[in-house]
């Protein structure tokens, strides 16, 4: 579920567009093919894929949706980042000093 929603918000999947099929794709990911159901059936009770019976599955086209998915998995990653770097001794105005000063972030503006 994680990857697929990366992909959506990274643009590499585009609202509207058809998944491959659960069979397909589980055997490029070399996964059960009852996991990735699973995964396309929490996908669409999350609104985040649905269904035209036939035809597949397709990507959400609502901005808000997605837009909603992007701020989910930057929380995810604030957190992971934060507990991390609690557990190595850093306070809030030590990360926030490593992020001001970070070259990654130069790099990318």
């Amino acid at each position: 579920m994680h990857s697929i929603k990366e992909q959506i918000i990274s643009g590499k999947m585009l609202p509207g567009d058809k998944l491959p099929s659960s069979r397909e794709y589980a055997q490029e990911l070399g996964l059960n093919f009852n996991t990735i159901a699973r995964v396309y059936k929490e996908l669409e009770m999350e609104n985040i894929v649905f269904t035209k019976r036939g035809l597949g599955t397709f990507i959400t086209e609502s901005k808000d949706k997605i837009e909603d998915i992007r701020l989910e998995i930057a929380d995810e990653l604030i957190e992971n980042f934060i507990i991390g770097m609690q557990k190595i001794g850093f306070n809030k105005k030590d990360m926030v000093s490593l992020i001001e000063n970070s070259k990654i972030i130069e790099g990318n503006e």
